[in-house]
């Protein structure tokens, strides 16, 4: 054999086994294409698996919400405490003892929420069955306009109002004034998710550190190290930058309508400025909620349809300055979500654990965002309308001579 015709026997013997499972003698051109064929497979197959685990994936988490939904309750709260942990372990607090404080300022922080929201809230709505003639006689200028409306109405009104067991059990119960108290007169698996989350949250801080050093140096490669400690950073930063951020939004936004509602003459107004400040976690949803809220409290309190609906008219209004003026301005574009994301979180988060999904939904969101961002997006639409495969790439960055499928 001649030395030309070994080095193209060579050359195509490389080439061939360039590439695991190709013939060899097979030409680079062809080699490539069964390659990418290959992948195309693989891809559609990764995506197959994927949409059904997404599909099956609501339905796990709604089945087993005993077990998730406190344990990524206690996830999201660690996330949000691990400023204060960084900070406590800066002044040379041992981790263990920086943990336990950081999740004791929480229980003391909801135990007076609780305190303050739950116990006069229990004793306010106690009052509904026996308020229930002044709202419907604060409805009867609104319900005359709908006489059918207002005979279904008036039956469930009256039926409310004259059913005993609902009477009995209104001033049999007792508000629970902690949070202790409250575990106590609830059922046994509330107790035990809730030391659950407590052990979570305690476990995650007292380990933070050391498991962040640990994943940073299982890494093979410094640049998967460096990316490993930006994506755990952007999460811890994210997370709690919005959750700090909207709480003291939302405490002055309590604040601020207790205040109004003070001077306005409607009782318990730091129970009103505690369920606004909660229910403005929730967007969009939640200070409608709060306003319907309002409203039934109003009716109950005041004798004039007009007075009654003033104190929701105040909240509302006071809720629109805030999430057109002074939230955009001190969030700024940093925290930015799309509000159609917002949206699909709410509903998806809502529909498999009610309110506290509902609550977690846009930390959720976030941890979710900057995990993508990290890692990059599948290309779904290269795959479907390019005939590329899941992963994006730079058509500019191709070598000339891999060719391009029509």
């Amino acid at each position: 054999m001649s030395d030309a015709q070994e080095e193209a026997t060579g050359r195509t013997g490389i080439a061939g086994d360039s590439i695991l499972g190709m013939p060899v003698g097979m030409g680079q051109r062809d080699a490539v294409r069964i390659a990418m064929r290959r992948d195309r497979l693989l891809a559609g197959l990764t995506l197959t698996a994927g949409a059904g685990f997404i599909l099956a994936l609501p339905f796990a988490l709604r089945a087993g919400a005993e077990f998730f939904l406190p344990l990524t309750t206690a996830l999201v709260i660690a996330i949000a405490l691990v400023p204060i942990l960084e900070w406590l372990e800066r002044r040379r607090v041992p981790s263990p003892l920086a943990a336990l404080m950081c999740v004791l300022l929480f229980l003391i922080v909801a135990n007076i929420a609780l305190a303050a929201i739950i116990v006069p809230a229990t004793d306010f709505f106690r009052l509904l069955p026996s308020r229930i003639g002044r709202i419907q006689d604060n409805l009867a200028p609104l319900l005359d306009l709908y006489s059918n409306l207002e005979r279904y109405v008036n039956k469930a009104l009256r039926q409310v109002a004259t059913t005993p067991i609902r009477q009995a059990q209104t001033t049999a119960v007792s508000p629970p004034s902690s949070i202790l108290e409250l575990a106590a007169t609830s059922a046994p698996a509330l107790i035990v998710q809730f030391l659950f989350g407590v052990l979570v949250v305690f476990f995650v801080l007292s380990g933070w550190t050391r498991m962040r050093r640990e994943t940073i140096r299982g890494r093979t490669s410094f640049d998967g190290a460096m990316a490993t400690a930006r994506v755990i950073q952007e999460v811890v930063d994210d997370v709690s930058a919005y959750l700090g951020t909207i709480t003291i939004i939302n405490l002055a936004l309590g604040g601020a309508v207790a205040g109004a509602l003070s001077l306005f003459g409607m009782p318990y107004p730091l129970m009103w400025g505690g369920i606004v400040a909660l229910l403005n976690y929730i967007p969009y949803f939640g200070p409608v909620i709060g306003a319907l809220l309002l409203a039934i409290g109003g009716l109950m309190t005041f004798s004039d349809i007009w007075v009654a609906l003033a104190p929701p008219a105040i909240m509302y209004g006071m809720h629109l300055v805030e999430a057109n003026l002074i939230t955009p301005l001190i969030v700024g574009h940093r925290l930015t979500i799309s509000p159609v994301l917002i949206l699909i979180s709410l509903s998806f988060w809502g529909w498999v654990w009610g309110t506290v999904g509902a609550l977690l939904a846009v930390p959720l969101l976030i941890i979710l965002q900057t995990v993508l961002k990290a890692a990059g997006k599948p290309d779904i639409a290269g795959f479907l309308f390019e005939h590329g495969t899941l992963t994006h790439l730079d058509r500019e960055s191709d070598p000339p001579d891999v060719p391009q499928e029509s």
